[in-house]
């Protein structure tokens, strides 16, 4: 069947508009055949999804598609006898109706890229879906498992005569190009103009701060200038530079504006709800599920955060593979469920949020969980590791197994599994975007799975705060809210405080103390508290000062510190200076569970630079160690005079106190002459480490080196020649 040629750009905006429809009409179906529906709830469903399938078809009769006219009359057929009841929808009767939207879809896809003369009669296909289509009483009173009774398996149950044509990657109704650049009278423009675009609209941004730096230091000038007392002589001066500010204030205002407009713009244009790509894996879930024998739900949390649609797309197949694993692999069987004591329908969940430049993307499931000895014994049988190994494996290492190119703890092969191919490419989908992915289950009661990966499109609100002399900031999305700690609401315990917030107790932890920057301590009366969130965790962080809020473009680290836990990324002030961002995860994670014993070996980082000592500690603790910091050399010794150390690090070219200092400073005491020291340089030149070790030190590793991997081998080098000469 052609098209009218006038009519070929309205087809097409009807194929996106049917889409979105259809998409509807789905989720209106797979909530039918739920348990649990008040009667009100079902009428008004069905009568949005009447409304619905009415729409399609008076769409399709006034472009002229017959075809796709008469199919969604004899959807509209099937379900009318269905509206006045008061009972869920069959299930047959929703596969019927899936299928029948299947072939809408298909068809309509294929008028608005004109080629609807190619396609065949849908009479015959029709007649095969009313024929399939049982009375309501038959179908409720079916059995569950008398559907392949009923209808063959759900991806052949209905004979489009449309073999070219492909269906989406999720398992459902083909998913056309939403954006519609085919027929959009509108430019095309490449991903590469756009970003480089949304650098220029950073670049404003960052003279935007400038500008405001600029107004602060006028209103400081006219400040100093009134309290000179040349009052009568500076008058004039005074109220011209207090013009000036004014003006500058406005067009910082103005400029704030425009930068605004142009990155909402941008991320109109560039980004999409995630919605787009997670509804749909509902329907997949959903006949996945049928396919195995079993029964489950996908709930999203999050479908309405907006991402980048290249990010979007590279994603989908990643969430496609750890669904059908949950279904295949994590969910049992229906009786076995109930056997447990669990509901008999599986609970899928996935849950999207985003804090700063950080997506978080949580897949998890209700099953029956990992089994690590079935993994320990695939892994050591398809020689992925020894039995040596595996012995001096923890949990979470055996549970990274899965992760192995190959794995399967599947004997035999079938359509979902047992290729050994599955979380191995989610894996490398997950790197490839600069991210990580983490898995975390208990036997019997389910598996999580979560994706942390850096998006770097337009700024990020930060509050920028204080602890000791070190700035850090926060993405705005993970404070909840501010206070000033009182003695009534906190609540001392032996180990750790608490605070009473809303009806519940806080853990209360000082940033300071966290940054192992100093001992912690329970907040001072008036001290500030922010109220953090992440993963549905709370905690009352404590911080030295507030600075105030920035909209910042957070970057990610550089890759030999991007491991790092605490920090996600980092950001320009103003005046160029660097602000290391925090992980809200981080913040909020047990840190009892982080610390490494009291009776562990002990090391003290000393570095003017934050980011080499998150580095340095990052790969100690690594080793087991538990490190404190100290930011200068002064701080060192007040640390030294207080605790005692198995080893100092420390950087040589520091402001206040360089490292060739503390050491001699060190070797005069009596307690810390004998103190291993190791000193680091950004320089590694033969004159800096022959200084070095001139001074005393017992080690020297050029920063290169550190980012390389060598600190923990020459810490252990270094203690062990110090004790076999003490």
């Amino acid at each position: 069947m052609a098209v009218d040629p006038m009519l070929q750009p309205l087809v097409a905006g009807f194929a996106i508009e049917a889409q979105e429809v259809i998409q509807k009409v789905t989720m209106d179906l797979l909530e039918l055949e739920r348990e649990g529906l008040e009667n009100d709830a079902l009428a008004k469903i069905y009568t949005r999804l009447g409304r619905h399938l009415h729409t399609l078809k008076g769409s399709a009769a006034s472009l002229g598609l017959q075809d796709l006219g008469d199919i969604a009359h004899k959807l509209e057929d099937a379900l009318a006898p269905l509206k006045a009841t008061t009972q869920k929808m069959p299930r047959p009767v929703v596969d019927i109706l899936l299928h029948g939207l299947d072939l809408f879809m298909l068809r309509a896809q294929a008028h608005a890229d004109g080629r609807g003369e190619l396609l065949p009669d849908p009479a015959a296909a029709l007649a095969q879906l009313v024929a399939s289509a049982p009375p309501p009483e038959a179908a409720a009173a079916l059995p569950g498992g008398a559907f392949a009774q009923v209808v063959p398996v759900p991806q052949t149950s209905v004979d489009t005569g449309m073999q070219g044509l492909s269906q989406g990657s999720a398992g459902g109704p083909p998913t056309p190009d939403h954006q519609g650049e085919s027929t959009d009278a509108g430019w095309r423009v490449s991903a590469r103009q756009v970003t480089s675009l949304m650098r220029e609209v950073e670049r404003l941004r960052e003279v935007r701060l400038r500008v405001e730096e600029r107004s602060r230091e006028l209103e400081r000038v006219s400040t100093l200038l009134a309290k000179q007392g040349l009052l009568a002589e500076t008058a004039e001066a005074r109220t011209l530079l207090s013009g000036t500010g004014r003006s500058l204030r406005t067009d910082g205002e103005e400029t704030s504006d425009i930068v605004d407009a142009l990155e909402d713009g941008l991320k109109a244009i560039t980004t999409r709800p995630t919605r787009t790509i997670l509804e749909p894996l509902q329907r997949m879930v959903r006949d996945l599920s049928r396919q195995l024998g079993k029964e489950a739900r996908l709930s999203v949390v999050g479908a309405e955060v907006s991402l980048d649609r290249r990010l979007l797309e590279k994603l989908q197949g990643a969430l496609v593979h750890l669904l059908r694993n949950a279904v295949d692999h994590g969910l049992e069987m229906p009786a076995e469920r109930e056997k447990a004591g669990k509901h008999h329908e599986g609970a899928l969940t996935l849950r999207v949020e985003q804090q700063g430049n950080l997506l978080y993307l949580e897949a998890s499931d209700d099953g029956r969980g990992i089994d690590l000895q079935a993994v320990r014994r695939v892994a050591e049988k398809r020689g992925l590791v020894t039995a040596d190994e595996l012995v001096r494996f923890n949990d979470n290492q055996v549970r990274d197994l899965i992760f192995s190119e190959g794995f399967s703890t599947r004997s035999d092969v079938t359509d979902t599994s047992g290729r050994g191919v599955g979380l191995d490419a989610v894996r490398a989908t997950v790197e490839s975007l600069q991210g990580r992915i983490e898995v975390a289950s208990t036997r019997g009661q389910g598996t999580r799975f979560v994706l942390t990966l850096p998006v770097d499109l337009g700024s990020s609100p930060v509050l920028m705060v204080r602890a000791l002399e070190q700035f850090v900031g926060l993405p705005m999305l993970a404070v909840e809210s501010t206070q000033l700690a009182r003695a009534d609401s906190l609540r001392l315990g032996k180990r750790r405080a608490h605070l009473e917030h809303l009806g519940q107790l806080l853990p209360v932890v000082d940033l300071g103390a966290r940054l192992g920057l100093r001992a912690s301590a329970p907040p001072a009366e008036g001290q500030p508290l922010l109220i953090v969130q992440s993963g549905g965790k709370r905690v009352a962080l404590v911080v030295d000062a507030v600075v105030g809020d920035r909209d910042l473009v957070i970057r990610p680290l550089p890759s030999e510190v991007r491991d790092v836990a605490a920090w996600q990324g980092a950001a320009t002030l103003s005046r160029g200076e660097l602000l290391l961002i925090l992980r809200p995860d981080w913040v909020v994670s047990d840190s009892e569970k982080v610390a490494v014993s009291a009776g562990s070996r002990r090391a003290l980082v000393v570095d003017d630079s934050l980011t080499a000592r998150a580095l340095h500690r990052a790969s100690l603790e690594a080793g087991g160690f538990q490190v404190h910091l100290a930011a200068s050399g002064p701080r060192a010794l007040e640390r030294l005079a207080a605790d005692t150390y198995d080893v100092v690090i420390c950087d040589l070219d520091m402001e206040e106190m360089d490292g060739t200092e503390l050491i001699a400073r060190l070797r005069e005491k009596k307690e810390t002459r004998t103190l291993p020291v190791i000193l680091v340089s950004a320089h590694d030149s033969p004159s800096a480490r022959e200084r070095g070790l001139e001074s005393g030190a017992d080690g020297f590793l050029s920063k290169r080196e550190c980012a390389a991997g060598r600190l923990l081998a020459e810490v252990l080098d270094v203690m062990s020649r110090r004790g076999s000469r003490a």
